[in-house]
């Protein structure tokens, strides 16, 4: 329980960070909205990564590498499913844009990137 509390902790950072960017550049670099969310997305994976491996899994015994390419596999999804879900409530929904970030951000989060992180990522069996 208490490593599901610090990867929620760990994911709020990455989503600061995330929201941050893609506000920043929506609002004064007049980006695209599903270009801002994947960058932002980029941003939030990299703090994300950081995070996890030393503070959350405790895994930075493990080679960096080897966890950085499982990472990017799972990344890889992360972004395809929130950039994915920013356009279809964003742009196709009609909601804001930073209602449709919190929304997919928040069930991409609980049902796809905490369970590949600690079953797969930041874990010995595979």
């Amino acid at each position: 329980m208490f490593t599901f509390l610090k990867a929620n902790v760990a994911s709020l950072a990455a989503s600061l960070c995330d929201f941050l960017m893609t506000m920043l550049l929506v609002q004064w670099g007049q980006v695209n909205v599903v270009t801002a969310a994947a960058t932002g997305t980029v941003t939030g994976g990299i703090v994300n990564f950081s995070i996890g491996r030393h503070w959350v899994f405790r895994a930075g015994d493990d080679k960096a590498v080897r966890q950085l390419g499982k990472y990017a596999l799972v990344w890889a999804g992360n972004l395809l499913l929130n950039t994915g879900g920013v356009y279809l409530f964003a742009c196709q929904a009609g909601l804001h844009y930073t209602i449709s970030k919190v929304v997919t951000s928040l069930l991409v989060a609980f049902l796809y990137n905490y369970p590949l992180q600690k079953n797969f990522v930041f874990s010995n069996n595979w």
